[in-house]
């Protein structure tokens, strides 16, 4: 970002990037992994990087300590050597390679768009609305995006009116699946099969949210497709690309447990399948107002012909075998030539 009176710039000098990990969310693992793959893959020539790790209470660490728990994984921080979080002076991007709450929810792009920086990645309004599964749903219903049914359970109804809310639950239908609002990677989902295992799985749900989501189950079990978006106000869809695995749902184990999942990109589908799904992904980041990238999830329900928006990520898993990275590879865009192009994008002017 240019101002007047600003030092020239001098093109032999490294962009200066800030990569945040960690956080506070229940994908604080998930962001050490994909930050480690980043790091590896930023061209040293171009760019001077700078991992700073925030750990689970929220502390910014310094960058001995950063440096030690992402060169020995399963280790934790220890105590001390922390970083102020407003020392971010000096950086030219940061990259808050963050997920979930407290990093992909639009509280750290706040903080990030007080200070000034340039930031990787969607801007407070876009990581806010695609981060609560509800607010996405309203914005998405409002641009005309297909999405399964769906009820919003708050703790307190819950806790105050139980038969209100297995009321409500019973009018969805059974299966159904029950969502915090404002978790990813699958962290506390549960599968419902009926009403006897509902309690259950509000009382998880509840543990991790305030706020929770019902969802219809399809008639048929969905194919699970996946497109990825690059760009701020002119997007590009990646090809389509499909998740397959033998379990009822996409939970969390699956999702990280070698071989228990497998990518196939392109995704088998009809082309006019195909089209669909990248122009629905589109028209949901701009609804949402997402900058940078994202990863938008389909059910696609064979037998039907039916396609349900199911999520939105503004900050995907990006390791580099993360499917996000693969789509765009499949375009043509190499690990290293992606996570580029997004630092450059974070310097554009939007």
């Amino acid at each position: 970002m240019s101002s007047a009176g600003a030092e020239p710039v001098n093109p032999d000098r490294k962009t200066r990037v800030l990569l945040l990990c960690g956080g506070q969310s229940g994908e604080h693992d998930v962001s050490l992994m994909s930050a480690r793959s980043v790091l590896a893959a930023l061209p040293s020539g171009t760019f001077e990087v700078t991992p700073l790790l925030i750990d689970r209470s929220g502390r910014w660490l310094g960058r001995g300590e950063t440096a030690r728990v992402l060169e020995r994984p399963g280790e934790e921080a220890a105590p001390g050597g922390e970083l102020r979080p407003y020392e971010v002076a000096g950086f030219d991007v940061v990259w808050p390679l963050l997920h979930g709450p407290h990093g992909e929810d639009g509280t750290v792009q706040g903080f990030l768009t007080l200070t000034g920086a340039a930031y990787v990645g969607s801007g407070v309004l876009g990581s806010a609305a695609s981060m609560d599964k509800v607010m996405t749903k309203q914005v998405l219903a409002s641009a005309g995006v297909p999405q399964v049914d769906y009820r919003l359970i708050t703790r307190h109804a819950w806790k105050n009116d139980p038969a209100r809310v297995e009321a409500q639950a019973q009018a969805l239908g059974y299966p159904q699946f029950v969502k915090p609002a404002n978790l990813g990677s699958s962290v506390g989902i549960s599968r419902a099969a009926h009403p006897g295992e509902l309690a259950a799985a509000l009382d998880l749900a509840f543990s991790l949210d305030r706020r929770v989501i019902l969802e219809a189950a399809t008639a048929f079990k969905p194919r699970e497709l996946e497109v990825g978006i690059l760009g701020n106000d002119a997007p590009t869809a990646s090809p389509v690309g499909e998740l397959r695995f033998e379990g009822l749902f996409y939970d969390y184990d699956t999702k990280y447990t070698e071989g228990r999942a497998t990518m196939h990109i392109p995704a088998p589908v009809p082309p006019e399948v195909a089209l669909q799904v990248r122009e629905l992904a589109l028209r949901a980041f701009k609804a949402l107002d997402c900058a940078g990238l994202a990863r938008i999830d389909f059910f696609y329900v064979e037998e039907t012909g039916e396609l349900y928006l199911n999520e939105v990520n503004t900050m995907p898993g990006f390791t580099a075998t993360s499917m996000y990275p693969k789509l765009w590879e499949a375009a043509g865009l190499s690990y290293p030539e992606l996570v580029t192009r997004l630092i450059e994008l974070a310097q554009e002017e939007r």
